[in-house]
């Protein structure tokens, strides 16, 4: 079976067993020359700003870079590896030695999708890939079917959360070998895991990218983002660079899908839009197993997210609802500083309308922005919507890091949770919150010099917006603030982690059993809000085969809650009254 089907534009790439092409876009350069194993090889100019050189003999391993006229070595913007540091040499990689062991593995259908964040770095001790292979079977027991891994693409420095990346194609080699990536996704297919990867194609980071030395055309002066000047989407080059990132990963490390990170920041003015040109290229490229392709924007819209009519997705296939984890924060913990402040009117009621209909926002006004925000996602079905209570931006955007356990107690977060992982959205969990975790998750950089004051004094100033903002945030490049963020594995092992883990199991074990089962086929899903109060909250969704409903208690004291229809599927805890009820009302066969 052919694994390594596609070819990008940049970088190098193996033409035969013994000789490779290098291909570089820099237009602000009269002249490159390409230094391979120690020796420079004048590059030849192939029109529009590219530089071309085939060599023979190669090998793999070969160290190389780009010189400049006045010297400067750099790595390759296409780098499928580096040596060391993302200034260093890049490695000539050939992506065929890798032998996959499970080429059968065709995916898992969407609906069943249980989705479990990690980071790399901080989800073993090792903080590898290798390291957290040995972890994989856990997961699979555990009852998750989908990875999500944050962003890999080689960032500055050796710790970071990873969209700082400048790289588009490399493993951050902190992590471990593009083999050692490949070895970590095909363990995770023979047991049944799908694995996606976080793709940060909005900005570059500080450090590392010498993509404006090599072709200043290569970001629009005149048009800023949160993170420097905007990306030239509409220039061809720049567009390949873009484009075939993510069709790269899908194809060399056969990935499920990609997590694409604020979509929201990329303005291209291009006849067709750079997203959808990617959706439609993956699409009609990798059809041997089922893709799935979700995206973070904070505008609350579905443009990208058409459906065919047997409600497939024909670009995108779902979308992060920040929504459902900002109102629930505030349900739970009375929180209302920064974007937390549009859900602090009436959150009871908007975290019904959350877990009903997805978007809490479809077009009202943002307090927080003055400015309508949403469209309405009623023809969405609901598995459009990837759901959480805790994951990397809204546990580290805090200056202590904390988890919802922390702020909310064991009880609050673990009532939000049951409501997570039996509603009808696609549900998200936070690497540790199965046990409980309490390590904070903070935001750790490796920078050194100016950037990391930079870093240092942006960060304490960002927070000032955010909720649980401290005097004393943790300095980002201090190896503490990242060894913190560890998870600490031996809470399993305790009482409390016991629990917390049997607990978790058995949602995700009637999750499987009688949730996914109304998933498919139900395109059309009405959503009812049935009681909503500052404590007290019960919604229903209607499907074909019967009504679902949920009825829950976030408060401080007992309250009896509403009944509702049909066999209990859950309630928890055993007193009377319980916290959480789940029922399933059985639609009676037509006669």
């Amino acid at each position: 079976m052919a694994i390594n089907t596609f070819t990008k534009q940049w970088g190098a790439e193996f033409r035969s067993p013994d000789s490779a092409c290098f291909r570089l876009w820099a237009s602000g350069q009269e002249k490159v020359t390409l230094r391979l194993a120690g020796v420079d090889h004048q590059m030849e100019k192939a029109g529009n700003g590219w530089f071309m050189l085939t060599i023979q003999p190669v090998s793999p391993g070969m160290e190389y870079q780009f010189i400049l006229a006045d010297g400067t070595a750099l790595p390759d913007p296409g780098s499928r590896a580096q040596k060391g540091d993302v200034s260093g040499p890049s490695l000539l990689i050939d992506p065929g030695r890798y032998t996959w062991q499970h080429t059968r593995w065709q995916g898992i259908p969407w609906e069943e999708t249980i989705v479990y964040e990690m980071h790399i770095g901080t989800f073993t001790a090792e903080g590898t890939f290798q390291a957290a292979i040995e972890k994989l079977p856990y997961l699979a027991e555990l009852g998750i079917t989908q990875i999500e891994v944050m962003p890999v693409s080689q960032f500055g420095g050796s710790r970071g959360w990873g969209y700082d990346g400048v790289l588009l194609y490399a493993p951050h080699c902190a992590y471990g070998t593009p083999d050692d990536f490949k070895a970590f996704i095909d363990a995770a297919h023979g047991l049944g895991l799908a694995v996606v990867l976080d793709i940060v194609l909005n900005h570059f980071g500080p450090e590392g990218n010498y993509l404006p030395l090599l072709s200043p055309d290569f970001f629009h002066q005149e048009r800023m983002t949160p993170w420097g000047n905007g990306i030239a989407y509409d220039l061809a080059p720049v567009r390949h660079y873009i484009v075939d990132a993510p069709l790269f990963w899908l194809s060399e490390y056969r990935l499920d899908g990609l997590r694409f990170d604020a979509i929201d920041q990329i303005e291209d003015s291009s006849n067709k839009h750079v997203l959808v040109e990617i959706a439609e290229r993956i699409r009609e490229h990798i059809q041997d197993r089922a893709i799935h392709l979700t995206t973070e924007d904070s505008r609350n819209v579905v443009f990208l997210h058409p459906r065919a009519k047997d409600g497939t997705a024909s670009l995108f296939t779902a979308e992060w609802n920040d929504d459902f984890h900002n109102a629930a924060h505030v349900f739970a913990t009375g929180e209302t500083q920064g974007y937390y402040q549009d859900f602090a009117s009436e959150p009871g009621k908007k975290f019904a309308r959350a877990l009903a209909e997805g978007f809490v926002y479809q077009g009202e006004t943002s307090l927080q922005t003055g400015e309508p925000r949403g469209v309405s996602a009623l023809d969405q079905p609901p598995t459009f919507f990837v759901d959480f209570i805790q994951n990397h931006d809204q546990v580290g955007n805090r200056a202590q890091g904390e988890r919802l356990t922390t702020l909310a107690g064991t009880e609050k977060t673990q009532v939000l949770l049951a409501a997570l992982l039996l509603s009808p959205h696609i549900p998200l969990l936070f690497m540790g919150e199965e046990y409980g975790e309490t390590n904070p998750f903070l935001f750790f950089t490796d920078f050194q010099g100016a950037l990391a004051k930079a870093v240092r004094e942006g960060r304490a100033k960002e927070f000032k917006g955010h909720a649980g903002h401290d005097e004393t945030v943790p300095d980002p490049n201090d190896p503490e603030t990242f060894l913190r963020s560890k998870l600490d594995w031996r809470k399993i092992a305790t009482d409390k982690g016991k629990r917390w883990l049997r607990f978790t199991r058995h949602l995700i074990e009637l999750r499987r059993r009688a949730i996914i089962p109304l998933l498919s086929g139900n395109r059309h899903v009405k959503g009812n809000v049935i009681q909503a109060t500052d404590r007290c909250v019960a919604v229903s969704w209607t499907f074909d085969q019967g009504t679902l409903s949920v009825a829950l208690n976030i408060g401080d004291e007992q309250a009896l809650l509403p009944e509702l229809p049909g066999e209990a599927l859950f309630r928890w805890p055993d007193a009377q009254p319980p916290a959480i009820v789940v029922r399933f009302d059985q639609r009676e066969a037509s006669s």
